[in-house]
């Protein structure tokens, strides 16, 4: 039982589910603020693998995530690309159908009960973890399957931990995608993909002011032209070689025609931004890039998001998206190496 829910079980709502008793979500902290802005909710579980408490051991970690989420992407794009697979155990989620707020199901387990957790339910193992727990119960979600409990839910930290702090589990010849000696500049680079790309979508999307959209809107399209001019004379965000910050980047430029760019209305698309088309199709290359990007997921269509706001969709999606072969359009060459030093590898060998 989780730190805090003994005691305060009886404050909770339950449900039976195939005989098991199950926890109905809390009702979720409000992520939209008195002026119709976005405000994404905090990460509540930022564990740092590599202490005692946590140490860093292959068959004891699982990351739970979904093939439609740009956050959860990075991640196994991540362990694909560090020959990680063995080491951290994987698995995919996707929304229940059952019409009680139960959230994320392992429906892909057998019977739908995760084999390492014995849970049916992300949000039991968030329960298990801290039992007052009030947020969305949100992927990727790294767990110790020994405790049953969720680690790391830090999307902007859990790729580099992944890339350095799991760096003994790595394959011999994994690339090393967070060097030491650029440090700084990821991290830099990082932080400003993520207000001014990464989450700038989000904040268009699910804005509830029309203030509140243009500020994301414009955020977000401004800051792909600065990238579009970025890559006109290098091949990657930092040079020769790919890092983890091409990885954020991609798994956000990856779902802009297929999947943000119904909710906007009319929108620029990837190609009006030839260098960034051109980038993204060269990484979409990299066979981890590839087979973690799910063009049919990303299409999805919802008619509202899980957090209640009606969405905008765009008649281009119906007339469109349908009837393209996104994966044949993504797996046109895109002659990127001429800009590089080292033209036959993408990656620093550590």
């Amino acid at each position: 039982m989780g730190k805090t829910e003994m005691g305060k079980e009886h404050m909770a709502d339950y449900v039976d589910v195939n005989g098991r008793k199950i926890r109905i979500r809390t009702p979720e902290v409000s992520e939209i603020d008195e002026n119709g802005y976005f405000r994404r909710q905090s990460n509540a579980f930022t564990g740092h693998l590599g202490s005692k408490e946590h140490p860093v051991e292959k068959g004891r970690y699982i990351l739970f995530w979904s093939t439609g989420c740009a956050w959860s992407n990075r991640a196994v794009i991540v362990i694909d690309l560090l020959g990680l697979s063995e080491a951290v155990k994987t698995e995919a989620v996707d929304w229940t159908d059952r019409p009680e707020d139960l959230g994320w199901e392992f429906v892909h387990s057998p019977g739908h009960i995760n084999p390492e957790t014995g849970a049916q339910f992300l949000s039991e193992l968030y329960y298990n973890t801290d039992g007052d727990y009030k947020g969305r119960t949100t992927v990727p979600a790294l767990v110790d399957y020994r405790t049953k409990t969720v680690v790391n839910n830090d999307f902007q930290m859990l790729t580099v931990l992944l890339e350095t702090e799991f760096s003994p589990l790595h394959h011999p010849e994994a690339p090393d995608l967070y060097p030491v000696r650029q440090k700084d500049k990821i991290d830099r680079l990082n932080s400003w993909l993520y207000q001014n790309v990464n989450d700038a979508i989000y904040r268009a999307c699910f804005a509830r002011s029309v203030e509140a959209y243009y500020e994301g809107y414009h955020t977000f399209f401004d800051s792909l032209s600065v990238l579009n001019t970025c890559l006109e004379k290098q091949r990657f965000l930092l040079g020769d070689y790919i890092t983890d910050s091409d990885i954020r980047l991609f798994t956000t430029l990856a779902r802009l025609d297929i999947n943000y760019s119904r909710h906007l209305g009319p929108c620029p698309g990837l190609s009006d931004y030839p260098n960034l088309w051109d980038y993204a199709r060269d990484l979409y290359q990299v066979p981890a890039f590839r087979r973690h990007t799910h063009f049919q997921e990303f299409a999805a269509r919802q008619d509202s998001d899980r957090r209640g706001q009606n969405f905008r969709f765009h008649p281009y999606y119906d007339m469109v998206v349908p009837g393209t072969d996104f994966p044949e359009l993504w797996s046109v060459p895109a002659a990127r190496e001429k800009l590089s030093s080292d033209p036959p590898h993408r990656f620093m060998i550590k």
